[in-house]
């Protein structure tokens, strides 16, 4: 019996001795060979993240890094840019809620995890809203179809782990109300209790870095949800509309220094008629009536000014809709997850050109006498990521006053 416990004990330190020599060459296996570890790590850093889960898969090495906590600390502060289009579609038949995220540099959808909710939860009662700098997206509110039943739910999505979790519910349940990211925290904003149809007027905030929820200035005035959007560090709230323009609708604007609310102004809220998209410090309204056009909303006259250029495509992206804005680009997710990409631009084109060539052309300017400069300049509008027509023209500029010059 001793032989054998002696026996044993050897084989045990035999293979424990295997073990500490292979993790010790696991960890130090490069990242990338022939790079430093510091180069490949920011490397990952820059992968996307629903490649994340293939990745770990890789090496022992790649798996370490990425679910190493520094790593993660890392991408945050980062704050990489790197967006993605959120969507999720809902079977109505199976109840089943299932999210997506677009990739806008490969058009290539990415399903996300199954979100932790109730199996009875009706999508339409949702408020969703995004947290860039930490990689969040979060999912507040809704509906139980079985007791119809407003929720205090909040569910936080993490791109940095791939994963849902269930975060600290909100103070007040609600649905069909309007949220939005002032500064990094979360405003939830009126709604209605499904049951009684009793509309709120509590404002609640989330500090999702302590996961907590605290007491906001209430509302004004019952107010039913249309539309909202945070310009600056303001949150803006409407009523909205109904055609033919017969009642003005109402607004509001919260201001979260002073933690108070105050009537909108009066151009914003009567012009204020479709889907809102903030671009930079501009806001931006996608008409619902007639061919869809485009409003810009100027605050020194206070009113809207109609986009020139091409017309939105609302024979190829269908109501109803959703449009959100990033860096310079307006993404339009339409019925069917038909999606739409459209570039504001300063000059009066209003297409995303792209200077390909400047060469000296024959001939002088006509107004100066000034030297002919030739630019080949590209032109395009897409629309679900593949375009409908792609052209290069060339058009003729005097270098000197910088006019432009047809050719006769």
């Amino acid at each position: 019996m001793a032989a054998v416990k002696s026996s044993s004990s050897s084989v045990s330190n035999q293979v424990s001795d295997q073990c500490s020599h292979q993790e010790s060459s696991n960890k130090s296996e490069p990242l990338i060979p022939g790079l430093p570890d510091e180069i490949a790590e920011l490397c990952l850093l820059y992968l996307p993240y629903p490649y994340q889960a293939l990745v770990r898969s890789v090496s022992a090495s790649w798996n370490r890094a990425i679910t190493d906590s520094s790593f993660v600390r890392c991408k945050k502060s980062l704050s990489l840019p790197l967006p993605y289009l959120f969507v999720f579609a809902f079977n109505k038949v199976t109840s089943r809620i299932q999210w997506q995220a677009l990739d806008p540099r490969s058009g290539r959808w990415f399903v996300l995890p199954p979100m932790p909710c109730p199996k009875a939860a009706c999508p339409p009662g949702f408020a969703c809203t995004s947290l860039p700098r930490q990689g969040k997206l979060v999912v507040l509110g809704g509906v139980r179809s079985d007791s119809e039943c407003s929720t205090r739910t909040t569910i936080v999505y993490r791109t940095s782990t791939n994963q849902w979790s269930i975060a600290a519910p909100m103070r007040t349940p609600r649905s069909f109300f309007d949220a939005g990211n002032i500064n990094g925290k979360i405003l939830a904003v009126g709604g209605g209790v499904a049951r009684n149809g009793d509309l709120i007027r509590a404002v609640d905030c989330y500090d999702p870095e302590n996961d907590t929820w605290a007491a906001s200035a209430a509302l004004p005035t019952n107010q039913a949800k249309y539309d909202s959007n945070v310009v600056g560090n303001k949150m803006y709230v409407t009523e909205g509309w109904v055609w033919p323009f017969m009642l003005s609708p109402r607004g509001v604007v919260y201001d979260p220094d002073e933690d108070t609310w105050q009537e909108m102004r009066r151009g914003m809220r009567d012009g204020w008629t479709g889907v809102s998209v903030v671009v930079g410090e501009r806001l931006l309204v996608i008409s619902e009536y007639g061919d869809c056009p485009m409003k810009v909303y100027d605050p020194a006259e206070d009113t809207w000014r109609y986009v020139s250029g091409d017309k939105f495509p609302c024979e190829a992206l269908r109501r109803p809709f959703a449009a959100s804005g990033v860096e310079g680009n307006i993404y339009v997710v339409a019925c069917g997850l038909n999606v739409g990409i459209g570039r504001l631009s300063e000059c009066g084109g209003g297409k995303d050109e792209t200077v390909l060539s400047r060469q000296p052309a024959p001939g002088a300017c006509p107004y100066c006498g000034g030297m002919v400069q030739a630019m080949d300049v590209e032109s395009r509008w897409t629309f679900c990521f593949l375009p409908l027509y792609w052209k290069t023209k060339r058009k003729l500029y005097c270098a000197v006053c910088t006019r432009r010059l047809v050719v006769q």
